[in-house]
This record gives structure tokens, sequence and C-alpha cells, in this order.
């Protein structure tokens, strides 16, 4: 007998992947966390039956969040990370020595112990000594932080789930207060091609741009996500989010989907997306 996990990506399109075995599954206080072994893509973990990564891809779009930015300002020392329970955001930013504080703010204690388990490609760095975990509501976090983070990285679910309020124009005004002068934040928008994301897209980018007085979106392909076409926001006070700083390129980073030509084309987006965030 096959085992096929099935996502809905809109009311006409479904994303399905063969699996071997179901590795976990149990329901939180917040949510229903499974993990699946699949011949394609590995292991891969759901929230409510929402694909949030695999092995296989995971790494674009923990690249993305994290090397964008720090690729803007590689003296980044203070980091205050909201959701990202997989470790994946971790991973890649404790590959900078430089950095000396990294807070992660995560509502479900449970999506932390089981990534640790079963999903150590994604959760390796979450013992690392900088790190601080705080299990509490990430718009709670944020409205008590001033002028303390240098980069805010915002890895939460969907719009539409436990992450609801981290799409919100206080959370996105509170993040702005807890940056420093130089401070960037980079949040996952969701992907602009089926009509339902696509709504929930614009209306995210639409509360960033309302906050922040620079402010851009950016792409990466992440084949397991709706439709592979994903979008990041990036916002600051004061940084160009297509200045890469020669000091990162010395650092000389391994990376497998990052580099600084596509970081700079990762901000040129088609014609039909600019057209929505106008």
């Amino acid at each position: 007998m096959e085992l096929w996990f099935t996502e809905n990506h809109s009311e006409h399109a479904r994303f399905s992947i063969k699996i071997d075995k179901h590795l976990y599954g149990a329901d939180s206080d917040i949510q229903r966390i499974d993990v699946f072994q699949s011949p394609e893509f590995g292991r891969f973990l759901t929230l409510d039956g929402l694909m949030m990564m695999t092995e296989k891809d995971e790494f674009a779009y923990h690249e993305m969040m994290v090397h964008v930015p720090m690729a803007v300002n590689p003296a980044i020392k203070d980091v205050l990370i909201i959701g990202a329970g997989d470790g994946g955001i971790v991973r890649e930013l404790a590959r900078y020595d430089t950095i000396a504080i990294m807070d992660m703010v995560e509502i479900d204690e449970q999506v932390v112990k089981v990534c640790k388990q079963y999903l150590p490609q994604t959760a390796s760095s979450l013992d690392d000594p900088r790190l601080t975990i705080y299990y509490q509501d990430g718009l709670k976090f944020v409205r008590h932080a001033k002028e303390e983070y240098d980069l805010i990285v915002v890895d939460s679910t969907d719009s539409d789930g436990p992450g609801e309020g981290l799409f919100t124009r206080e959370f996105y005004g509170n993040c702005l207060k807890a940056l420093k002068d130089d401070g960037i934040l980079v949040n996952q928008l969701g992907s602009p091609y089926y009509k339902a994301d696509a709504a929930a897209m614009v209306r995210a980018y639409d509360k960033l741009k309302h906050v922040f007085p620079i402010y851009s979106a950016f792409q990466a392909h992440i084949p397991t996500y709706p439709s592979g076409h994903w979008l990041f926001g990036f916002a600051s006070k004061n940084q160009n989010p297509t200045n890469v700083s020669s000091e990162w390129v010395k650092l000389d980073i391994d990376t497998k989907y990052y580099n600084t030509a596509l970081h700079i084309g990762s901000f040129a987006l088609p014609n039909y997306v600019g057209d929505m965030l106008k």
C-alpha cells in the first residue's frame, strides 16, 4: 500500500509527496505536529497539515532569510528570532562568530523538542551557548524590547494560523522600536501565485511598508512550498537591501543556495508581483 501526504495549495490544486513512514504525530497545546519520511524529500515537518520544511529544500529558505541581511550588515551581533522552531535559522546564524546573542521566541515548545529528536539537520545548533529560547508569544515578547537588536528574523507560520499576530501593523511597529538604528527585519511573506496566498502576502507587505522607512521584497525558489515561488520582506531604518558588503565576501561562508549575485537579483521581482505590491 502506498502512503502519500497531500496538501491543498488552492481550491483546485494539490501537492502530494510519497511517504515511507510516519515518524511522529501528536497534538500540542497549540497545533498538530507531524514528521514524515519520504524517498524524494527526506524527512519533513508539517504543522496543522501544512508543510513547514523538508530536508531536501530547506536550505534555500533558511539561507535566504539569514544571509541576505547578514551580507548587508556583517556587523550584526544581537539577533531576535521569532518562530523558527525547526532550528534552521539558528543553524545559519550560528555560522557567524561575530554574533553574540540569539534570542529565539517560539510559541510551541513541543515543536523544538520534536525537531531536536527527528530533524537534526536543521536542529543541529539549538544547543548553541549564544542561544536563549523563550517559549511564549512573539507578539507579546517584542512589545517590551527597545533598540536591543541588530536583526529580527520572523520565521512564522502562515497568517491564518498561530502566527496570525506576527503579520499585524502593531507587531511591525514593535519590531521597529526593538531594532537599533542600523537594524534589519526579515520575515516570510508567502507565495504571490495562488489567489488566497497572494492576498495574504499583499496584506502583510502593505502593513510592513506603512511602518518602516525602507522596505522591499525578495524571492526564492522553494519547491515544496505552494507554487514554489516564495517572497520575503526586508525592512530597515536605513539599510539598503541590495548593498552587499565586501566584508561579507571575505568571510567565505559556504552556501548551497545563496550568493551575492543572487542576493541582488532576488529583489528584481516579476512584473505581476511588482504590480501587486504597488
